[in-house]
């Protein structure tokens, strides 16, 4: 069975944090806080998953603490802090974090094949919650999962957003005994 790993959105990382305004999630039927995202996260760390912090979803957090307004603003040195800890531990290595994910857009082919591919995901429109198309964060991010499901994880986008959701990898399928 290949090892899993979930790789964490910013709608996920927002409320693991505590971010206020950003610090619940409704997923599938569903309000996610963020003792719900703690306790998920620990046990998938139990049972061997790791974690991949998407560059993109570090900048968006990162934009969205910064931009914290009153009367919440005596929030942000903490939570920047949360986050700084967060990135040491990615770029570490340190459990349950597999690292920081940041190869998928710093080579010229992969930076040319996202934008080859973005602008088609980026005019698809959600009709269903009047809702545009995939972000460049969030098509990075897909770029990502799909690049561990290529070394052959097990692979979960760690997100509140259905759109992005629907973009997770399909595990692969064992393969079939032939018959002798």
């Amino acid at each position: 069975m290949p090892k899993k790993v979930q790789v964490m959105d910013i709608s996920i990382l927002l409320v693991w944090l505590g971010v206020p305004g950003k610090d619940t999630c409704f997923i599938q039927g569903k309000t996610w806080v963020q003792s719900y995202v703690e306790s998920l996260i620990k046990h998938e760390a139990e049972k061997g998953t790791t974690l991949v912090l998407p560059l993109a979803t570090l900048i968006e957090a990162g934009n969205h603490i910064a931009q914290i307004k009153a009367p919440h603003t005596q929030k942000r040195y903490p939570l920047a802090q949360a986050l700084a800890d967060i990135l040491k531990k990615a770029v570490d290595e340190e459990p349950p974090w597999l690292g920081l994910e940041r190869p998928v857009l710093c080579e010229d082919d992969e930076l040319k094949k996202l934008a080859e591919e973005w602008p088609r995901l980026a005019a698809q429109a959600n009709t269903k919650k009047d809702k545009g198309g995939l972000s460049m964060g969030e098509m990075t991010i897909k770029r990502v999962a799909e690049r561990y499901a290529k070394m052959g994880y097990e692979v979960e986008i760690l997100t509140g957003d259905e759109a992005l959701k629907a973009y997770e990898p399909v595990p692969p399928k064992p393969p079939r005994r032939r018959n002798r």
